[in-house]
């Protein structure tokens, strides 16, 4: 196993989750409840409102060019595709949370992987044309998509259905799906005690014999040692070393958002969740202005940024997608609230700073935030979530005490 500086990890109770990847056990461990009112927030900083005074000029400019505001037509997407990317160049050093999907703001990758056809034709729909040698390599070599797998498999009754319009949202058109991965883990452990994880799964799968199942998860499991070493090149290009686990609330907000954006410049999903990151984070956030070492006008400032680039997540879609679901959404869910098994509540001061900035940015789709709600929730949280429901529109519940016997307090 590669070694792990623990000492980074002092101040956090609980052992299990330092023996094996187990982040809901670090989360239940160490995180603070609180049921106290909102009194406590702040005001976005100068350098949130100079950020999204930018963006929101962007955004004005996207608005008017039909909805998408620049397109790659020929660079293929990938972890290290593109060197750093800001939302102003001249403003760079504003920016708490780094990194773009591409190179420039708002612009949206070109990501054949998914399938050549649909790639061109989201292109094409907005006046862009691909290039002729990314034609040729994915159209007239060996290389199969994932649109062209599904087709593979269709039977001919699947076709005539698809063809008949009686079957919406398949594979093949529906984006690939809804995609949520851990990120929290890349600020937890760093990125080589998660290689040495997948290096242990990939010993322990080593003499399993010659069945074409173990052929598929030996090969997966070296795509995701790769994929890994790959984020840690990512983030060398902005200047960071995620190798190791994050040693401050700045750190695990970038380090998690680096594991994120990693997922959206690979994955055109039609969901790309954030996951449950917001009672994590609060550890962080706690343990730093314990220490004194982060105020709170500068945890707010970190929440802000991270949602700032939540709300920049875009995706070249094909105008059936846009008929399927109206308004160009990624769903970029982000949870908060919900109770524990133990019957704690995990609402924390964090969840009133990712609803805040709804208040400190404006109303915005995404990231989705959802309110994880059951009766036993805080009745002062209760009461902001509901303030900021009729003030903002932004809000979607889910019904935590259906979902958690189910799925548990850490589902998402």
């Amino acid at each position: 196993m590669a070694k792990v500086d623990f000492e980074q990890w002092n101040g956090f109770k609980g052992d299990r989750w330092k023996e094996k990847i187990d982040v809901r056990n670090f989360i239940s461990m160490n995180y603070t409840p609180y049921d106290g009112d909102a009194s406590f927030l702040e005001e976005p900083t100068e350098a949130t409102d100079k950020l999204w005074g930018k963006l929101q000029e962007l955004q004005k400019e996207e608005r008017a060019k039909g909805g998408v505001l620049d397109m790659e037509t020929e660079v293929v997407t990938g972890i290290t595709a593109y060197g750093p990317g800001y939302i102003d160049a001249e403003l760079k050093d504003l920016e708490q949370v780094v990194g773009l999907q591409t190179d420039k703001p708002l612009k949206r990758a070109f990501m054949p992987y998914g399938g050549i056809k649909m790639a061109e034709q989201a292109c094409e729909t907005y006046g862009y044309h691909v290039s002729d040698k990314i034609k040729d390599v994915f159209n007239n070599y060996e290389f199969k998509t994932h649109n062209q797998g599904v087709f593979d498999i269709y039977t001919p009754e699947m076709k005539r259905a698809r063809h008949n319009k009686i079957l919406t949202g398949l594979p093949d058109t529906y984006g690939r799906g809804r995609i949520v991965g851990d990120y929290r883990r890349v600020a937890l452990y760093g990125i080589d005690h998660l290689i040495a994880g997948k290096e242990k799964d990939f010993a322990a799968c080593d003499r399993q014999g010659m069945r074409r199942y173990d052929f598929q998860l030996r090969e997966e499991i070296a795509d995701q040692i790769r994929a890994l070493k790959k984020m840690k090149e990512m983030a060398q290009i902005y200047g960071f070393d995620i190798s190791q686990p994050a040693k401050n609330a700045k750190e695990a907000f970038q380090w998690l958002y680096f594991g994120y954006l990693a997922a959206i410049k690979t994955q055109n999903g039609a969901a790309m969740s954030v996951g449950r990151i917001s009672t994590f984070l609060d550890i962080y956030i706690e343990r730093d202005l314990e220490n004194g070492t982060l105020t709170e006008k500068e945890a707010q400032e970190l929440v802000d940024h991270i949602v700032m680039k939540f709300r920049m997540v875009k995706f070249a879609r094909i105008p059936s997608y846009n008929q399927l679901f109206s308004g160009d959404p990624v769903w970029a869910t982000l949870e908060v609230a919900g109770m524990g098994q133990d019957g704690r509540s995990m609402v924390t001061k964090n969840d009133y700073r990712f609803l805040h900035t709804l208040e400190d940015m404006g109303p915005a789709p995404e990231p989705n935030l959802t309110v994880l709600y059951s009766s036993r929730l805080p009745e002062n949280f209760k009461k902001y979530a509901a303030d900021i429901s009729v003030t903002t529109s932004s809000i979607q519940y889910e019904n935590d005490d259906v979902m958690r016997p189910v799925w548990g307090d850490d589902y998402s």
